[in-house]
Order: structure tokens, then sequence, then C-alpha cells
């Protein structure tokens, strides 16, 4: 067969090029019929005798053993200490379970003692390398390895694009494990009591997702698209506010889909080369909104996901976190810098956060946005509010909440000046120089398309396509359909489109925080203005919709991305509507946002923490019913 070959020869260009890396990737078990993962590598390791082998298995044909580290610190222990300290493990993380006390493992100050099981037998444990935290872990009863535990989680509202697991050189790796049978990711978080929040780190242990257009060292970027997705090498370094995020202890659990290149889609015409994640609001299936749409769909459903990290150019955070019915922020412009962040319009970019917890929201901002907002708490709010929009009395259910929000805000802030603005009217009747036009949306109308449409495609999509085509031999990748016809529009009107539009949005910001909502030295903002986010509208995802055109027109919610302020939006409760889906009764968020003027991110913070306080605000649940 090889007549010019000896057989050693061929064995050994075989092995050659047949030479393997292998890498262990953890192993997935079940422990009281719910999945579990245990991490590739170990935290410690337990030197055990052959005794101690047999004993840990007990005649089972199996490895790895769950093991509870008890955190009681106490020199003695008793069981009512140990029935404490499970009934508080129980309550507070959602990766332990009784399972995990096949054994348990006990800290008496001068000796570790291993429990087989709560109240069985009992062996001092030696080769204790390091102290690890309390929880669930499993351990090898070959080796004595101890790893961390994964809950496993299937990500059935199709909101990430993969889960994600950190790997000890400070990068980060997709997540190996599945789940048996599921149709979806699979997401893994680690126990909640591995981790203590201090100063240092007040986002210890708190799960992260992070939108798709943020750079995280090891993982690849998709942006929405696949010829991107395919295009790129994974990313060396993670941009300045992933990092920082990491740093304040925050655990990333996965990278969240949004729609192609951060463009407004809407479900389910619009999205061609991934699935629209779903709203579980309501009937679930109305539209999550875009293109934060992984980060609001996951907030709305998921309660192992506690923050995520999205971006605002024109709402695109706003928009997600209204529907999908949580607290999100469009910060002032430029309170953290976006180096390693997919560009929409840089003159417009923001980065903030979707979630269900104000104080959470609140402590995460000041790691993200460092000293560029107030820690201080506020105790004079602004006297004064504008509202935008606002019925003057209720004919729907959800305008009825809205107007009762309204009432206790005005008693909170123990003010009866509110004033409903009419921002085309105040413009015609104010001046504005050197833009002479009374019309508002004659001066606005075309800005924000053409900032979107030129500068992604000059800044992004140019060198996009260079670098595809060069890989390719010349071909183009697919592009939905939206950023297609928003690029064009974009740089239709020519090269210096940019620059003109910039000088309009330049005098329409000068013109609001003069005229409209001035600075103040007392309560930082002069008012603050508030005007209808989500009135428990359907957008069901199953519909016919007509082809997509360019964003113009100007609205109230487009203040924010001409002058620079920020814009959060308040879940305030819910209204019902009759499905088409389910032929019942259902329910949807009513939301409401509130701006202010540039710079008083934090007075909207710490306004937000009082309402909770005072019962005004709620902290939303995750399902259907926002507010059971």
């Amino acid at each position: 067969m090889f007549p010019n070959c000896r057989y050693a020869e061929i064995v050994l260009a075989l092995a050659a090029v047949t030479s393997a890396t292998i890498a262990q990737t953890g192993q997935t078990v079940q422990v009281n019929g719910v999945d579990y993962f245990a991490a590739p590598s170990s935290v410690n390791i337990i030197d055990l005798t052959a005794d101690d082998i047999s004993s840990a298995l007990r005649g089972e044909d199996m490895d790895l053993v769950p093991l509870t580290v008890l955190g009681d610190s106490s020199n003695s222990f008793t069981s009512d200490e140990f029935i404490s300290l499970v009934n508080n493990y129980t309550a507070t993380d959602d990766v332990f379970n009784t399972g995990f006390l096949q054994r348990t493992l006990h800290d008496f100050g001068t000796q570790l003692i291993m429990f087989d099981r709560p109240y069985g037998s009992s062996q001092p444990v030696t080769g204790w390398r390091k102290s690890i935290p309390p929880g669930p872990y499993f351990m090898s009863a070959s080796t004595g390895h101890v790893f961390q535990a994964y809950r496993l989680y299937s990500d059935v509202q199709g909101a990430f694009t993969e889960g994600v697991i950190a790997n000890s050189d400070g990068t980060y790796s997709p997540f190996s494990a599945a789940i048996s049978g599921a149709q979806s990711q699979t997401i893994g978080v680690p126990s909640r009591l591995y981790y203590t929040k201090t100063a240092d780190q007040p986002l210890a242990g708190v799960r992260l997702g992070i939108k798709d257009i943020y750079d995280i060292a090891g993982l690849k970027s998709g942006l929405g698209n696949r010829a991107y997705f395919d295009l790129y090498p994974p990313r060396t370094v993670s941009g300045t506010a992933v990092s920082r995020l990491i740093a304040a202890g925050a655990i990333i659990i996965g990278k969240m889909k949004t729609s192609q290149f951060a463009n407004g889609e809407t479900a389910t015409d619009d999205w061609v080369d991934y699935h629209s994640p779903y709203n579980a609001r309501g009937d679930g299936y109305q539209d999550p909104s875009s293109s934060s749409s992984g980060p609001g769909a996951g907030i709305g459903a998921y309660e192992f996901l506690d923050i995520a990290l999205g971006s605002d150019t024109g709402g695109s955070i706003r928009g997600p976190s209204q529907v999908n019915g949580c607290f999100g922020n469009r910060p002032s412009h430029g309170l953290v810098a976006l180096d390693g962040v997919m560009p929409l319009s840089p003159d417009m970019d923001t980065a903030g956060f979707l979630t269900r917890d104000p104080l959470l929201w609140h402590t995460a901002a000041q790691v993200l946005y460092e000293t560029n907002i107030s820690s201080s708490n506020f105790e004079s709010f602004p006297k004064k509010i504008l509202t935008s929009g606002f019925p003057t009395s209720a004919t729907t259910e959800a305008e009825g909440v809205l107007l009762d929000f309204l009432a206790k805000l005005q008693t909170f802030l123990s003010t009866t000046n509110t004033t409903a603005l009419n921002v085309n009217t105040l413009w015609a009747g104010t001046e504005h120089a050197p833009i002479n036009d009374p019309i508002i949306s004659n001066v606005m109308s075309n800005v924000y398309p053409v900032l979107i449409g030129s500068e992604q495609f000059n800044i992004f999509t140019t060198p996009f396509y260079a670098d595809y085509a060069a890989a390719h031999e010349g071909r183009r990748p697919f592009i939905d359909p939206v950023p297609l016809i928003r690029w064009a529009f974009g740089t239709s009107f020519g090269p210096t489109a940019a620059d003109m539009a910039n000088a309009n949005r330049t005098v329409f910001k000068s013109w609001w925080e003069t005229v409209v909502n001035p600075p103040s030295t007392t309560t930082c903002s002069d008012s603050i203005l508030l005007y209808p986010g989500s009135l428990a509208q359907t957008t069901y995802r199953n519909a016919y919709r007509s082809a997509p055109v360019p964003p113009t027109g100007f609205s109230i919610s487009r203040v924010s991305n001409f002058a620079e302020v920020p814009d959060f939006v308040f879940t305030i409760g819910q209204a019902s509507y009759n499905s088409t889906i389910t032929l019942q009764e259902e329910v949807l968020p009513v939301s409401v946002d509130i701006m202010a003027a540039k710079g008083c991110d934090g007075m909207i913070f710490a306004l937000a923490k009082q309402l909770l306080d005072a019962g005004i605000l709620k902290i939303p649940a995750t399902g259907s019913v926002p507010f059971p």
C-alpha cells in the first residue's frame, strides 16, 4: 500500500499531523433534578485516602460529589445553627439546593471537619490549600479537587447570543455547557454565596449581561450580523465601560442580542440574520423594542440576571426599558469613554443600564461614570415639573396610572408648580439664533437620521466592507434592510451633511439649556420633565408591516439625543389589554420618562431611591405580570 515508506516512518508522520491539544472544559451534572456545571479549574484540593474515597462515593458510580462549604465561624456547631445557615443559603442563592449537603465542610478554627450528610459520620480534612468562600461546590472523589458550581439556565426568551465564563487570566470564553434537550442557549451562573460586596467591589457577585456591541477580552463580537461575527477574531482587550464593571466585581454571564449594528428594528419582520428576543410581558408575543433588545428582554424575564449594560443613541435603552417593564437610563452624553464599543453616532452614543432594582442601578452607575455623577444624597429636588404629552384626564387605565404617579410625585415634592410644555410652541416664540425658522421640525427632522447614517457608514461600515471584500474575493456581506436604508439616507446629503446636522443640534442644545431646562445651583436642574414612556400599547411580533423608512421627525424623546441631557425610564405600573394571542385579558407595563439638566443624573438616581423608599416606585417582578 505504501511501497516507498517504512511502517515506522508512516506512524511518525501520522503522529506529527494528528497531535491534539486537549483542554478540560468542565462537567455537567444534576443535583436534585437541577442542571449544574462543575467549572474546569479547581479552587482547592482535599487530600483523601483510599478509605475516604470509598466513603465519599458510598458505592455510587460517580466521581463528582456535591459539597457545601459552611460559612459559620464559631468553634461549636449545633443543629439549630446548621438549619439556620441552610435556610439562609436557600433563601438568598438560586444555585444552592439541599442536594449539596451530601458532604459539608466546616472550619472549626483548629481543624477542618467534613461531615457525611448533615448529621452523619465526620472525618478530619488535610491538604486544604487555601480558604474558599462558603457555598455549593463539587468535589472529585478520585483527586480531591474542589470545583465551583454553576447553575444552568435555558435562555428561553432568546435574549443572549452566548453564555460566557471568566478565565483565570482575565479573559472570557464562551460557556461550554448545555442543558440536555433544551432548544436555546445555556447560561451558567455561579453561586451568590461566593461573593462579598466591599467598598472596592460594590458589584461583587452582581450578574451582568453585556449588549453585543461591547468588546470583551477573549470573545468575538457579532453586532447582530453573522458576517461580522465570522470575519473578525476574538477581542484582545475589554473596553473601558466593561473593564470598570469587572473591576468592581460584576460577574459577566453572557453577551446579549442587539438589533443589527444597533439600528432600530422591529420584531419579527426587520430581523433577518438573527431572531428578535421575546418580550416576556403580557402574552409573550410583543416586540421587545431595540436596539438593546436582549438586555431588555432578559431583565424582564430572568431573575438570574441582575443588570444589563446597554447603549442608547436614539432610544435604544429607553425603548426596551419601557416595554419590558424595567428601569433604564440614557445618561448625560460623555459620562464614560466608549472605546471598545461599536459606534452608531459618536455625537450621540451613550452607555447605560437596564435593571429591575433602582438601588443597584445607582450603584452600578457610580462605578461606570465614577466622579461624573454626584453620589451625594439629594435633600432638595426641583419644585418645578414640566410635562409633555400628558393627558388632562384619564381615558384609559394606563393614563390613570400615569396621572396617579404625577399626583404622588407632586405630593412627594410638595409642589403644585406643574406646567404642560409644548416644545413646538415654545420654539416658535423664542429666539434661537442663528436659526430663524419658527418650525422646529424643519430644523431638527433630519438631524438624527443624517448623523447615525453618515457617521456609522463612514466610521464603521466602510472599513467593514473593505475587510470583508478582502477576505471574500470582493464580495459584500449581507446586511439587514434597516441599516441599509439608514446608511443610504445619511450619506445621500453629501460630505458636509453631518456638520450641518451638528450645527443645528448645537443650536437646539443651547436653546434647551437656556430657555427650557437650565441648570440650578441648589437643585442641579431648574425643573424635571416628564413624558409618557409606554402606555401598555401592543406591538405584536406576528403582524405584517410596511418596509422600514429613515427615522426622520422630531418628538420629545429626541430631546436628550440633541441636548445631551439625562433621560431615565421609571416603570410605574401596568394596564390591561385583550390579547389577540391568548384571547384573554393580559397586562403590559406603564412607564414614564424623566429628564433633567445635563449632568444631573445623580439627582434622578437619588429621586428614584427616595420614591422607592416612599413606596411610590416598586421593584417589578419578572415574567408576564410586572406587578402581581
